[in-house]
C-alpha cells in the first residue's frame, strides 16, 4: 500500500502510467530488505515510467544504495534533492562517497549548511557517517570524538540512538580502546531487541559452541546402564565397516586380475598376428620363387616366337598353346596366364 503523499505525487501522471510507477513502488518497498536486488529492477522500471517525479527518483537512489550500487544512488538522491528540496537523504549521500572512496567529500557534506537543517536522528546518522569518514582516512581518535556528543548519553530508546552507540564502540574498538568498547556495544546491543538497529547480531567468535561428543569414561558408564542395547548398533557397524573395507580392497584386486587377464590375451593375439605374419613372409617367398620361373618361361617363349615356330608342351595346356595366335606378346600373355593359374591350383591343393 502506497503512502498518501505517493499517490498524491503519481496522479500527476497518466492513469495507466501511474498505475504501473505505484506497482513498481510498491514492489521496491516489499523487497528491499529481502531481495535488494529484485527491488532495485522494480525501482528501475519505475524511474522509466515517472522519472520526473521525486519520489520515483529518491526511491530509486534507496534501492541502489542498498546494492551497493554507491554512484547510481548517489545520482538518484541528488536529482530527488532538486526535485524535491529535501536534505533527508543527506547521511546516505555522504555514505556514497565513502563507498566510492571518497572520505573528504564526505566529511564536507557532514560540515555542509544543509547538515544544520536535519532533525535529531538523520543528524545522528551523518554524525556515524562522519565518524567512519575519519576512520577511512586513519584518524580513529578523531573518529571517537565526532561521536561523542549529547545524545550518546541519552535515556531516549529509538533505532538511530542504538546505531550511535554501536558505532561509538567500533570507534573505540579501531582506537585501541577495548574494554570501553566492549561496554558500549554490550549497551547498545541490549537497546535493540527487535534487531530494528541492525546492531543485535552476534559475531561468531561470541558465540559459545557447546561439546555434545561423549566422554571415554561416559561412555563407559553408559554401556554400563544400557547393557546390550543402544550403542551397540552404531558399535557394530563400525566393526562391520573394515570388513566392508575389506571386500572392496577384495573388488580391488579382482578387478586388477581381470587387467592382467585381458592383457594376456592382447599378448596372446600379437603373438598370433606375428605368425600370421611369417606365413605371409613364407607366401611371399613362393611368390618370388614363381616370378622367376615365370620370368624364365616368358623369356623361352620369346625366343620361341621371334625364330617363327612353335614349341610343342605337354598336356592339355599345351595344345592350347600350339593353336594360339597373334602377335608375340599376345601368346605370351596366354602362356603365362596359364602357368600362374596352374600354380595357384596347386598352391591351393
Amino acid at each position: 500500500m502506497l503512502d498518501k503523499a505517493v499517490r498524491h505525487e503519481l496522479s500527476g501522471l497518466t492513469r495507466e502510467v501511474a498505475v504501473q510507477t505505484g506497482a513498481h513502488l510498491a514492489a521496491v518497498n516489499y523487497f528491499i530488505e529481502s531481495d535488494p536486488e529484485r527491488a532495485w529492477q522494480h525501482a528501475e522500471a519505475a524511474r522509466k515510467r515517472g522519472g520526473r517525479l521525486g519520489v520515483v527518483r529518491e526511491t530509486a537512489g534507496l534501492a541502489a544504495y542498498r546494492t551497493g550500487r554507491y554512484a547510481d544512488a548517489l545520482a538518484e538522491l541528488r536529482t530527488a534533492r532538486r526535485i524535491t528540496g529535501s536534505n533527508e537523504h543527506l547521511a546516505i549521500m555522504a555514505d556514497c562517497e565513502r563507498g566510492l572512496g571518497r572520505p573528504e567529500r564526505a566529511l564536507e557534506l557532514a560540515r555542509s549548511e544543509e547538515a544544520k537543517t536535519l532533525d535529531a536522528d538523520n543528524r545522528i546518522e551523518l554524525k556515524i557517517v562522519e565518524s567512519g569518514a575519519r576512520a577511512d582516512l586513519g584518524e580513529f581518535d578523531a573518529a571517537v570524538v565526532v561521536l561523542q556528543i549529547p545524545e550518546l548519553e541519552s535515556n531516549r530508546r529509538s533505532p538511530s540512538l542504538a546505531r550511535l552507540r554501536f558505532a561509538y564502540s567500533e570507534a573505540l574498538k579501531a582506537a585501541k580502546r577495548q574494554q570501553e568498547a566492549e561496554s558500549w556495544r554490550s549497551r547498545a546491543i541490549a537497546e535493540d531487541p527487535d534487531g530494528s538497529a541492525g546492531v543485535n547480531d552476534l559475531d561468531d567468535d561470541e558465540l559459545e559452541v557447546y561439546d555434545l561428543e561423549w566422554d571415554d569414561d561416559e561412555d563407559g558408564e553408559q554401556d554400563d546402564q544400557d547393557g546390550q542395547g543402544g550403542d551397540d548398533a552404531p558399535r557394530s557397524a563400525d566393526r562391520q565397516k573394515p570388513a566392508q573395507d575389506a571386500h572392496a580392497q577384495d573388488g580391488e584386486i579382482d578387478e586388477d586380475d581381470d587387467l592382467e587377464d585381458s592383457t594376456d590375451d592382447l599378448d596372446d593375439q600379437a603373438d598370433d598376428l606375428d605368425d600370421d605374419d611369417d606365413e605371409d613372409d613364407d607366401l611371399d617367398d613362393e611368390d618370388d620363387e614363381d616370378d622367376e620361373d615365370l620370368e624364365d618361361t616368358e623369356e623361352a617363349d620369346s625366343d620361341t616366337v621371334s625364330a617363327g615356330s612353335t614349341a610343342p608342351s605337354q598336356g592339355s595346356g599345351d595344345a592350347k598353346a600350339e593353336n594360339a595366335t597373334g602377335t608375340p606378346f599376345e601368346v605370351r600373355f596366354e602362356h603365362g596366364g596359364r602357368e600362374d593359374a596352374d600354380r595357384s591350383a596347386d598352391r591351393q591343393d
